[in-house]
């Protein structure tokens, strides 16, 4: 069997007003988003190690205030999410 050669459409063209210059890489994120993950992460923790334990599994921290601050700490991560980036000139 003989192998068929296929011959390239067209060269690769370049931008070339990016070959001379660097364009700074714009992120999604702004650092304060990362801070606001970070404490969302803090306080979700915080809600389960409120709720962990063995002893007196009916007591209010475990039913009512734990999921309370687990609930509060997706409700700071889904703001970390949803807050746009400060306007940087």
């Amino acid at each position: 069997m003989a192998q068929i050669q296929a011959k390239p459409t067209s060269p690769i063209k370049t931008n070339p007003a990016k070959e001379g210059g660097h364009t700074p890489v714009k992120f999604i994120f702004d650092k304060s988003n990362y801070q606001w993950f970070i404490i969302a992460i803090a306080v979700v923790v915080l809600g389960f190690i409120l709720m962990s334990g063995t002893t007196d599994i009916y007591s209010t921290t475990k039913i009512v205030i734990a999921p309370l601050v687990v609930l509060a700490g997706f409700a700071i991560g889904f703001y970390a999410i949803l807050k746009k980036p400060s306007a940087k000139a």
